[in-house]
């Protein structure tokens, strides 16, 4: 991030298209996560290191709680109706 930040800091806005350009293909996406994904495995899984049961369980609890989100809006929203008086 530092590095991207430090190559846009001094550019023109009309030069800022053709630098970005280049950097969201789909084999710079590809790369870029197969290398977070080798450092994610040489810091966590070859040191024997408990954090990727805790980054799963937390991981999961977030995905569930977002893909349950707008149900819980809708039924807070019933409920809130129900208490003014109105059905």
């Amino acid at each position: 991030m530092r590095a991207f930040y430090n190559g846009i800091k001094t550019m023109k806005v009309r030069d800022l298209p053709a630098y970005v350009k280049p950097m969201l293909t789909l084999n710079k996406a590809k790369q870029t996560i197969g290398k977070g994904l080798d450092m994610y495995h040489d810091k966590y899984i070859e040191t024997n290191s408990a954090d990727p049961i805790f980054h799963i369980c937390i991981g999961g609890m977030i995905f569930f709680y977002l893909v349950n989100l707008p149900e819980e809006r809708r039924h807070l929203a019933h409920q809130e109706k129900l208490a003014a008086g109105h059905h």
